[in-house]
C-alpha cells in the first residue's frame, strides 16, 4: 500500500522557489528521507501535502485521500520545522490539550500521555512551564504532540535540529520504534549524516527539484573506492577503470593510497594487476560511501548534465 503518493506535485511563488514537478510513492512502515540543503524546498513540499498550502498544479494522496481534505489528515502526526507553543503551559497541559483536539478517548488520554513522555524522554520534565524549556526540550515536547494520536504517518521537519548528540539518537531510535509499530515515517533532512543509518528511502531534492530518488544504499553505489597500502610505489601504470588515485600516507617503505574506480567490480581485477606487476600489497579496504558522499554525487551529475544541456 502506498501511504503517501504525489504525481507532478508542484508549489511555486509567481513561478518561482518552491518544488516542482515531485512523483513519489512511500510505501507502509519505512523511513523515508526527504534530503537536501536548507532552502531546497523540502518544508514546502510537506505543508502543501498537508493541506497548509494549495498546491500550483499536481495531485498528492495520504492514506488514498487527497491531500489537503480532512480525511487525509485524520491519521497523520506533524513536527514542523519552526513551532511555538503557549509558553504558560506546562507539557503535560499542552499534551492534555492536544489529546482533547486528537479527540483521544477520555478513559485513554492519560495512559497515552504518560506513553509518550516515556517516549520523547520527557520523564520528570512533563510538569514544568513550557517557558523554562531548552530548545531540546521544546522539541521533545513537539514529538509528543506528533505522535499522540497514534498516527500512522508522521511527518517530521528537521527533527534532530535543535538536540544534542543525546537527543538525535533518542530521535533516532524513536523512528525506529514507530517503524517496527509499521508507521510510516515521512523525514525531512539536511543533517545528511543523521538519518542514514534510519532511512530505508530517499530522495535527493537541490534547487526544488528532485534529482534521484530510491532505496538510499542502492543510491550508494558510486564511484567505488579502495584503500591500498603497497610495499614502495605504485610504479606501473594504472589500468583505464581506475579515474582517480592519490598517496595519503607514508610509513617507512609502507604507502597509503586511496584509488578510485569506475565500479566495485574492478576492485579484484585492480588487486590481480597489481599483483602480477609484481606490486606488494599487504591491506585491501573497501572505502564506504556516506549518504552526504551519495547526495554530492547526485547533486554533481545533475550539475553536469545541466551543463551539457545548456551548451
Amino acid at each position: 500500500m502506498n501511504v503517501i503518493q504525489t504525481k507532478s506535485l508542484t508549489k511555486t511563488y509567481n513561478g518561482k522557489g518552491g518544488i516542482k514537478d515531485v512523483t513519489l510513492s512511500v510505501g507502509e512502515g519505512i523511513v523515508y528521507g526527504f534530503l537536501g540543503p536548507n532552502g531546497s524546498g523540502k518544508s514546502t513540499f510537506v505543508r502543501t501535502l498537508l493541506g497548509l498550502i494549495q498546491p500550483t498544479s499536481g495531485e498528492g494522496f495520504i492514506l488514498g485521500e487527497p491531500i489537503g481534505s480532512p480525511k487525509s489528515l485524520e491519521n497523520v502526526g506533524y513536527l514542523p520545522e519552526l513551532f511555538r507553543y503557549p509558553d504558560w503551559l506546562t507539557g503535560k497541559q499542552l499534551l492534555k490539550t492536544h489529546a482533547e483536539l486528537c479527540k483521544i478517548p477520555i478513559r485513554q488520554r492519560n495512559i497515552r500521555i504518560e506513553e509518550v513522555i516515556e517516549l520523547v524522554g520527557m520523564t520528570g520534565r512533563e510538569n514544568g512551564r513550557i517557558s523554562g524549556f531548552s530548545k531540546g526540550m521544546s522539541q521533545r515536547i513537539g514529538l509528543a504532540c506528533a505522535i499522540l494520536n497514534d498516527p500512522k504517518v508522521v511527518f517530521l521537519d528537521e527533527p534532530t535540529s535543535a538536540l544534542d548528540p543525546i537527543g538525535r539518537k533518542d530521535v533516532r531510535n524513536l523512528m525506529a520504534y514507530l517503524k517496527d509499530r509499521g508507521k510510516t515515517i515521512f523525514l525531512n533532512s539536511h543533517l545528511l549524516y543523521e538519518v542514514e543509518s534510519v532511512c530505508d528511502y530517499v530522495s535527493i531534492v537541490h534547487q526544488g527539484e528532485m534529482i534521484v530518488q530510491g532505496p538510499w544504499r542502492e543510491l550508494m553505489i558510486t564511484d567505488a573506492q579502495v584503500e591500498i597500502v603497497t610495499e614502495g610505489p605504485i610504479d606501473v601504470p594504472l589500468p583505464s577503470y581506475v579515474t582517480h588515485y592519490q598517496k595519503v600516507n607514508e610509513e617507512k617503505s609502507r604507502m597509503s593510497w586511496v584509488i578510485q574506480l569506475e565500479d566495485e567490480t574492478n576492485i579484484p581485477r585492480l588487486i590481480d594487476y597489481l599483483s602480477s606487476n609484481q606490486v606488494a600489497i599487504y591491506k585491501v579496504k573497501p572505502i564506504k560511501p556516506y549518504l552526504e558522499d551519495v547526495f554530492l554525487h547526485w547533486v554533481n551529475r545533475k550539475r553536469e548534465s545541466n551543463y551539457v544541456d545548456n551548451q
